[in-house]
């Protein structure tokens, strides 16, 4: 486990975030609003705030990821998932949710809107070639296996 400092931006009317069953990959984030609510027509999208900032410690990244029932039900999602947190951001974690949906959606303060994974990154080297070794797969992409 990974001990992740945490910050209310907003005092304690911002909903700190928490996993909602005991094997919970993410934990939820909830809205944390100027005002009471917030309507997202079909097609449209905005950044939602969380009210929370996170310090994360080196070697990782937190994404900020869809809810599926929100998803399901209402056509909402994201519109860069995941979204990465780096670990040296210390601004306001958002949510950019879209409606894709045929109804207009009101986000009111306190929903859940998304959820947020912790995960260990791996940083590449990367070392410039001239050619790149085989595989079987080659170059294939795309749905090259077929449907």
């Amino acid at each position: 486990m990974v001990r992740v400092p945490v910050k209310r931006l907003r005092g304690e009317r911002t909903t700190f975030p928490r996993y909602m069953t005991p094997l919970s990959a993410g934990m939820d984030l909830f809205a944390s609003l100027e005002g009471d609510e917030v309507t997202l027509a079909p097609g449209r999208w905005r950044l939602i705030p969380t009210g929370v900032a996170i310090a994360l410690p080196e070697g990782y990244e937190a994404q900020v990821r869809p809810r599926s029932g929100l998803a399901l039900k209402h056509g909402l999602t994201l519109l860069n998932s995941p979204g990465t947190v780096d670990a040296d951001y210390r601004g306001e974690i958002g949510a950019i949710m879209i409606n894709l949906g045929d109804e207009p959606f009101v986000i009111r303060d306190g929903d859940r809107i998304a959820q947020l994974v912790v995960h260990q990154v791996c940083r590449a080297e990367l070392q410039e070639v001239d050619d790149l070794p085989a595989s079987s797969r080659g170059e294939g992409g795309f749905g090259h296996t077929g449907l």
